[in-house]
């Protein structure tokens, strides 16, 4: 089969690999019809994680069940699937509790930027999309935004507290904070504020919801939220970059009492005490349990209630990821949809 690997910073080839099989009796093995390239890719891409060795790239997936485990029993050969970034038996403690990106048996999936991918726990991870294979190409690509960024936007929104009468401000524009953006519009909330530099990402915020798009950052931003909710700041604020910067932003930009989702992967952040016990707000985040969200999110895209694969701004064949890489980090594409 084939597969992107990353060799090193700006380094991505793709080359051919061994189609995968079952290892362990809950596996599954899955031939991708969808993947993409997730945001959290350009930090190896960049530089700023390291790579030591060829690092096969991916963790976003939708799919056909090829071959499965002895011990697999909720998916069938044949199913079409999407599944978490995360993997869970769905079944521990921590799972129940709604956490399934912190499983006490899971991990994180990987190697799905190829046309065959293994996915351990396939029985707490994978989901079946009812129906079988869409024949709509936007319903496909809604339905992998769900295994990551979608889901993960919209544990952000929940994070933040999302809902009727209430104001919810984003801090991000990539695809997870758009996703976010979609997601306060879907649990209800009064007024949505984006945070955007960028015409193009500034009108799909708009179109995923947004009633107000700012464009300064920092202080200044928190301050203009302020001034749009009467000097109190927002009641939730979902973080979707994971710098500095944007911790901060986000939690000066929520009142006294707020919820801030924190769920951009975070880099050289450091919260300053006496900032924090000051603010008095609640903070929530990290990987998302995408798991927990997959069967809603899964029925809403196939009512027609969202098309989160808007923010697939470019579609390419898997043999050109090395340009999709380089138009994500160009900021030339929102986010880049490969086709095995």
């Amino acid at each position: 089969m084939r597969g992107v690997v990353m060799h090193g910073t700006r380094d991505v080839r793709v080359e051919d690999r061994e189609v995968p099989r079952v290892v362990e009796p809950t596996d599954a093995v899955i031939r991708l019809e969808a993947a993409c390239i997730c945001g959290s890719d350009l930090w190896p891409y960049r530089g700023v994680d390291e790579v030591t060795e060829p690092r096969p790239m991916g963790h976003e997936y939708v799919g056909t069940v090829v071959e499965t485990g002895s011990a697999v029993s909720s998916v069938k050969v044949g199913d079409f699937v999407v599944g978490s970034f995360c993997l869970s038996d769905n079944t521990c403690e921590i799972c129940a509790d709604g956490f399934q990106s912190r499983c006490a048996n899971g991990g994180f999936m990987g190697d799905t930027q190829a046309q065959y991918t293994r996915v351990p726990l396939a029985d707490g991870t994978l989901v079946t999309v009812p129906g079988g294979r869409p024949q709509d190409e936007d319903v496909i690509a809604s339905l992998l935004a769900a295994s990551d960024v979608l889901g993960t936007g919209w544990f952000g929104a929940v994070a933040a507290n999302a809902g009727p009468g209430r104001t919810i401000a984003v801090v991000g524009d990539g695809a997870v904070g758009l996703s976010a953006v979609l997601a306060a519009k879907a649990l209800g909330a009064e007024k949505i504020i984006a945070f955007s530099r960028h015409e193009d990402r500034a009108e799909l915020a708009r179109e995923f919801g947004a009633d107000v798009v700012i464009a300064e950052r920092g202080e200044e931003g928190a301050t203009k939220v302020k001034e749009l909710t009467g000097g109190y700041g927002a009641h939730g604020v979902v973080e979707a970059v994971g710098t500095q910067e944007s911790m901060m932003q986000a939690i000066a930009s929520t009142r006294p009492g707020g919820h801030v989702g924190y769920v951009g992967v975070a880099h050289g952040v450091a919260l300053p005490g006496e900032q924090l016990f000051f603010a008095e707000v609640s903070l929530l985040g990290g990987p998302a349990p995408v798991r927990r969200f997959l069967p809603d999110l899964i029925d809403r895209i196939l009512s027609g209630e969202i098309n989160p694969g808007k923010v697939f701004t470019m579609r390419i064949p898997l043999e050109e990821a090395a340009e999709g890489y380089r138009a994500m980090d160009e900021r030339r594409a929102i986010k880049v949809l490969l086709r095995p």
